[in-house]
């Protein structure tokens, strides 16, 4: 076992206060209460975009219009948007924690163990998450998803689509679900054996639960291989069903995971401040800041060669993705696009460019919640159009659905750094986290 030189005490708990719960608990009445009011401004016909028929066609493209024209708007619509748009959003940051966990236990990598409680204690979101997905598909999935209405595949229908039909292979309701419950099933059975396997590595030390959570990560990153990919097509491109991209899979990816390393920065950070895990030193965060830099550049990429190489083919039937966020719908999208792109590229880019910056704690919370932020836009902008159109918008309903899903979020993370030790004592990679320096 390590030795406890470097730092005061090997053994430290994380006290989820009184306090903490009570913020939380204002954080979560504060957003049911936006919620509250926000559907009854849309019930009501306050606060939403409304066009014409004819305008709409004409500024989202005859595709959009022939895509979701014949099926009526309901208030209803933003709210399970809404629903859909935060459950897949932390569903993303709670399987990155997961992510990370996995492929630091495949590189063998100690200057992790710092701070890899706060990775673990991320995925015990999951099940929440997959209880949401699951319901909001069963009672508005005929509302989010064109692809769900059976006069589609009806050749005798005037309805019938020959392009979604040929995709009823893989979008039908019965594989649908079964993939939704597959993933959420697979990823949180691997997080249960890694967090098992750690918790009893605190116990009983030694070297076997290290060497079974190296096999047990790799599962899971061949398995989140596929599921990362196939999971984006599901829960975000089959809203846009005529549309397609190679790249999405990645792209989203690459959302999700510099999302949960913000959260796992700025979470480590807050925690240093309040008196936590004081081992963590410069040159942890510094590697954090660099994963943050790195990762906001991939998704820069990514979605920057999605986007030129759309452009640049100029085919309809791929430009209308794009069409719609830029001039469709009144052009209601096209400030949250351009914020996504300054909140997830430049300011984290500008930001975290010097050494310095990746060790000053204002610095690096400024960056985590640049990222937070800015990808929240990315998922509405991939989201929003398709599920509501014209009638999206910025409100109560949307702020009151951030703090709800948060709040749970916040929840589920305190609860898990309060059920382990801070710091994995009998990790075989302590004495080379507590001594990393760069």
């Amino acid at each position: 076992m390590a030795s406890a030189h470097a730092i005061p005490s090997l053994d430290e708990q994380f006290e989820f206060t009184a306090e903490s719960k009570r913020r939380i608990f204002i954080g979560l009445g504060v957003g049911v209460a936006l919620v509250a009011i926000g559907a009854y401004l849309l019930a009501s016909g306050a606060g939403s975009h409304g066009h014409d028929a004819h305008a709409t066609a004409h500024g989202a493209g005859a595709h959009e219009a022939h895509e979701g024209g014949h099926h009526a708007y309901k208030w209803t619509n933003r709210l399970w948007a809404n629903v859909w748009l935060n459950a897949i959003y932390f569903t993303g940051a709670a399987v990155t924690g997961m992510f990370v966990m996995s492929y630091n236990y495949l590189a063998q990598a100690g200057w992790s163990v710092s701070f890899k409680r706060v990775s673990e204690a991320m995925p015990a979101y999951l099940p929440f998450m997959g209880a949401v997905v699951l319901a909001v598909f069963f009672i508005a999935g005929h509302d989010l998803f064109h692809w769900t209405h059976p006069e589609l595949y009806d050749k005798a229908s005037p309805e019938f689509d020959p392009i979604i039909n040929g995709k009823k292979g893989f979008l039908n309701m019965p594989f649908y679900v079964g993939r939704i419950i597959a993933y959420f099933g697979l990823w949180y059975f691997l997080w249960l054996k890694l967090r098992n396997f750690s918790l009893q590595e605190d116990l009983y030390g030694g070297t076997d639960y290290y060497e079974k959570s190296i096999k047990f990560g790799t599962a899971f990153l061949l398995v989140f291989g596929v599921t990362s990919s196939t999971s984006a097509w599901d829960f975000v491109m089959s809203i846009d069903t005529h549309w397609f991209s190679t790249m999405f899979g990645w792209y989203t990816l690459a959302s999700w995971h510099v999302t949960g390393l913000a959260i796992i920065t700025l979470t480590v950070v807050m925690l240093k401040e309040r008196g936590y895990m004081q081992w963590v030193n410069e040159s942890h965060l510094h590697d954090l800041g660099k994963f943050m830099f790195a990762f906001t550049i991939f998704w820069t990429y990514v979605w920057f060669a999605q986007f030129m190489l759309i452009y640049y083919a100029n085919l309809p039937e791929e430009t209308i993705y794009y069409r719609e966020r830029f001039s469709g719908y009144g052009g209601i999208y096209r400030t949250p696009f351009l914020v996504n792109i300054l909140l997830c590229f430049v300011f984290p880019f500008l930001i975290l460019m010097t050494r310095d910056a990746k060790r000053t704690h204002i610095i690096l919370k400024l960056a985590a919640w640049c990222i937070i932020v800015g990808h929240y836009f990315d998922f509405y902008n991939n989201i929003m159009p398709g599920t509501v159109g014209e009638h999206g918008g910025f409100g109560p309903m949307e702020f009151g659905m951030i703090l709800i899903f948060a709040s749970g979020f916040v929840w589920s993370l305190y609860s898990q750094l309060a059920k382990a030790n801070l710091i994995p004592k009998n990790h075989p990679m302590l004495e080379e986290t507590l001594h990393h320096d760069i």
